[in-house]
C-alpha cells in the first residue's frame, strides 16, 4: 500500500512539476511577440577624452560583436560610483541598437579604483535598425572593471522582444 501511494504522489508530483514548467514556454509560444536572447562577454576599455568625459569601446563575444558608448554622468555613492552612461551595439547580421543605461559600481575592497560593476541596459526603441529593428526592452551585465588601468570584462545578458 505505501508504494502504491508513494507512487501515486510521485506521478501526481511529476504532472504538476511539467505542468508548471512547461505552462511559461506554452504562453511564449502562443504570444504575439518575437523575443531573441542577448548574451555573452566583453572586455570594455574606458577612453578618457580632453573634455573629461569617458568613452567606452568594447569587444563582445555572444550575440553583439561591439559596443561603443560614453559616460554622461558619474555621481559618488556611499559603497562607490553611480554611472549615467549610453551604449551603441552592433551585431555580426547588420543589427543596431542604443541604450541609456544606469551603471552601479561598488568599491572591491583593499583594491583602490577597482570596482564590480552592474548595468541596466534601456533600448531606445526607435533607434533599433537592421536585424535589431523593431526590438525594445532591457538587458543586464555585471562584472569588474579597473578604472586606474582603464580596462574590464563584463558578462551580459537577458531578451529584447518586439
Amino acid at each position: 500500500m505505501f508504494k502504491t501511494l508513494s507512487l501515486g504522489l510521485v506521478l501526481s508530483s511529476f504532472t504538476a512539476l511539467v505542468g508548471v514548467v512547461s505552462a511559461p514556454a506554452y504562453a511564449a509560444t502562443t504570444s504575439n511577440e518575437a523575443c531573441t536572447v542577448i548574451g555573452g562577454v566583453g572586455m570594455p576599455n574606458f577612453v578618457p577624452q580632453e573634455d573629461g568625459t569617458i568613452t567606452i569601446v568594447a569587444p563582445l563575444t555572444g550575440s553583439v560583436s561591439n559596443a561603443a558608448g560614453k559616460v554622461t554622468g558619474q555621481r559618488e555613492t556611499a559603497t562607490g560610483l553611480e554611472m549615467d552612461m549610453e551604449h551603441y551595439f552592433m551585431t555580426e547580421d547588420g543589427g543596431f541598437m542604443h541604450t541609456k543605461d544606469l551603471g552601479i559600481l561598488t568599491n572591491v575592497v583593499g583594491k583602490q579604483g577597482q570596482y564590480m560593476i552592474e548595468i541596466t541596459y534601456h533600448v531606445q526603441e526607435a533607434s533599433t535598425s537592421g536585424s535589431l529593428k523593431g526590438y525594445k526592452g532591457n538587458f543586464n551585465s555585471y562584472g569588474l572593471v579597473d578604472l586606474p588601468k582603464l580596462q574590464g570584462l563584463i558578462r551580459y545578458s537577458g531578451e529584447v522582444c518586439k
